[in-house]
């Protein structure tokens, strides 16, 4: 019988605040990559829940980025890919966005600003995933 396909190595992280449900996967994406330069890119898919009973905008981001050297980067900014989405009860938004590091591995965090219809804010976290080159991994 033929060997099945492998499917690509995937990192994975969930996180829910205050009703707010963040999944991550994660790839390294060797179409993107140089590593002769030493350019490893990552192209991670989210898709944020709203599982609460009052309806959320995502209005800024957070991002810690740490690199294999342990050199930290931190991104801020408004919204994700260019949307403040705004999630009624049991809807969701995915988007899928890319990371480049300088070493084969690393990891990202962070944090989704939230309001609520009444003006309260809240961090929605986003759990830790790890940034992995398959063949980094010994």
């Amino acid at each position: 019988m033929p060997e099945a396909e492998t499917e690509p190595f995937v990192t994975t992280s969930e996180a829910v605040t205050d009703g707010v449900r963040v999944e991550v996967r994660a790839q390294y994406s060797p179409q993107h990559s140089n590593p002769r330069d030493s350019e490893w890119f990552f192209i991670y898919r989210i898709r944020i829940n709203n599982e609460g009973s009052t309806t959320v905008q995502l209005t800024d981001r957070h991002w810690i980025i740490i690199d294999g050297s342990g050199n930290t980067e931190e991104v801020r900014g408004e919204g994700v890919v260019g949307s403040q989405p705004v999630l009624g009860p049991g809807e969701s938004f995915e988007y899928t966005s890319g990371c480049p590091l300088p070493t084969p591995f690393g990891s990202m965090a962070g944090t989704y600003r939230m309001q609520r219809e009444d003006g309260t804010e809240f961090q929605a976290e986003i759990g830790l995933f790890e940034l992995v080159e398959p063949h980094a991994i010994h």
